[in-house]
């Protein structure tokens, strides 16, 4: 049972405050399994057929979230069932997610993804992007798709200064939203960045979400 003793090893570890989402994708059910007879059920996958695959499978009280970046044609597949998006990077993907939300008659979760490492090849968004995106007519008009954070990436690097002064800027771009767009909104409150090599520091630096994939089902599976 060594997935259900790290579960309960990394829970430990983190404070009360901090949800931790374990990433099962590429992992087989009978893992999930382990994990979910532990008293786990967040569960996070980033492609849309494995995570419909697992959702016939596996138990209905399981709270799915999806981690990968999305495209706007794969929305539809999800909508009905997924608990938060963690990765939206645009308005166009917002509308989508709205759009699919209005036919399952249902608020669907989610983070936007803010860029904040140094590498190219992470998606997300500036924050001067969100502000555009908040501020837009197009946004205000959205009934289904709810924004109730951020979620962000950081470098990977050994340089933890680095990783600290990316995650701190992220709740500091999160507390500025939460001050000049959500006051008023009790669903916003939702800051998503660590994984495995660097939840220690995110949780140090304000996070509440922590997504953990290797330190729980051991190396991925490509």
């Amino acid at each position: 049972m060594q997935i259900a003793d790290n579960i309960k090893k990394i829970k430990a570890e983190l404070p009360e405050r901090v949800k931790l989402v374990a990433v099962s994708k590429t992992k087989p059910n009978e893992d999930i399994m382990q994990a979910y007879n532990a008293g786990h059920q967040i569960f996070g996958e980033n492609k849309v057929q494995d995570l419909l695959k697992k959702y016939e499978e596996l138990p209905k009280d399981i709270e799915w979230h999806f981690i990968g970046h999305l495209q706007s044609n794969k929305v539809k597949y999800i909508a009905p069932f997924v608990d938060l998006i963690h990765a939206v990077d645009s308005l166009k993907l917002l509308k989508t997610i709205d759009k699919e939300g209005a036919k399952n008659n249902r608020k669907i979760n989610c983070l936007l993804q803010m860029h904040i490492a140094e590498e190219e090849t992470k998606f997300g968004l500036s924050f001067e992007e969100i502000i555009e995106i908040l501020n837009s007519e197009t946004y205000k008009e959205l009934k289904f798709a709810r924004i109730t954070g951020l979620m962000g990436m950081a470098t990977n690097t050994k340089n933890e200064k680095q990783i600290h002064k990316e995650f701190s800027y992220l709740k500091s771009c999160f507390d500025k939203l939460k001050t000049d767009f959500f006051n008023e909104d009790s669903k916003f409150v939702i800051l998503s960045s660590g994984m495995s090599g660097d939840f220690k520091i995110a949780v140090e630096e304000g996070s509440n979400m922590v997504r953990i994939g290797s330190l729980i089902f051991g190396a991925r599976n490509y």
